[in-house]
């Protein structure tokens, strides 16, 4: 029993990482490199050294820039994730020689926006396996775990840096429209990275407060910390309710509370992110 579900745990992991990866294919063979749009971290690079030397594959590119970061990758986030992005890198190298179809797509603004959705969709679904396609992702990995940024935010910032960089070798203008692409597609990983799973602080200041947080916990069926508070002005005794909620919950929360109390204060704040059984959100690397 044991052994048939490490193999689907193995298939369903290698088919996310192969799923995310020819999203990612489609959109630079597709659209970045008929439209000579660069991409980011190794990726970019790598296009970068192609266009400089046509007769470098980008696959094979991108397979040796990997090479260095894979020692980073062992020493720090573990074997598994090691693994699952070795076989992420092979399977990208390799998908990335198939031959895709060419966007018909003129205008470049749209080019760039069609190409960040797919790639952000395509990494966000590489990074919801317990591996990763090589390049940034590791870095990124490593950075959420241990400083939580944000993984589009850091891509975004390392893609900003190579584009300067890029400008000495290809026109402005490619530069700003992959600007754009690198947008998007921090956008669209992020979404589908966090997405709906993305967790909300409640902060309930209530003189109904025992009905309120018996709602929470009885027809919700979510937790509540009731904490002590005094009111700054009146220095009269209050309690405060504190409560942390998936976003899909918030308009059910808020309907309940304004049942019990039209006049209670609630405070709605968004979350990094969420430890802990039940309600947390982070990704498991």
């Amino acid at each position: 029993m044991n052994n048939l579900k490490t193999i689907r745990t193995v298939c369903f992991n290698l088919l996310l990482i192969f799923t995310g990866c020819v999203l990612c294919a489609v959109a630079i063979k597709g659209i970045l490199i008929p439209q000579q749009f660069l991409a980011g971290g190794l990726t970019g690079l790598s296009l970068l050294i192609h266009y400089v030397l046509p007769g470098m594959p980008v696959g094979l590119i991108y397979f040796l820039l990997n090479i260095p970061l894979f020692v980073i990758g062992w020493l720090f986030v573990g074997p598994r994730f090691f693994y699952y992005s070795l076989a992420g890198v092979i399977i990208f190298s390799a998908v990335i020689f198939w031959p895709y179809p060419v966007f018909p797509i003129e205008d470049k603004v749209l080019s760039a926006l069609a190409s960040g959705m797919l790639t952000g969709a395509g990494s966000g679904i590489i990074l919801k396996s317990l591996g990763s396609a090589g390049g940034l992702d590791i870095l990124t990995v490593i950075l959420f775990k241990k400083y939580s940024i944000r993984p589009g935010m850091f891509v975004l910032a390392f893609n900003a840096i190579l584009m300067v960089i890029a400008v000495l070798s290809i026109p402005l203008e490619m530069v700003l429209y992959t600007l754009i692409y690198l947008y998007v597609s921090a956008q669209f990983m992020n979404f589908v990275l966090i997405g709906l799973s993305q967790r909300k602080v409640l902060m309930i200041i209530s003189p109904k407060y025992k009905e309120i947080s018996r709602e929470i916990m009885d027809r919700l069926q979510r937790g509540v910390t009731i904490v002590t508070g005094e009111g700054g002005y009146t220095g009269k005794p209050l309690h405060i309710l504190y409560t942390v909620i998936p976003f899909t919950a918030l308009s059910r929360f808020k309907e309940m509370i304004r049942k019990i109390d039209p006049e209670a204060l609630v405070v709605v704040t968004d979350t990094l992110e969420v430890m802990g059984k039940g309600i947390g959100n982070q990704p498991h690397w």
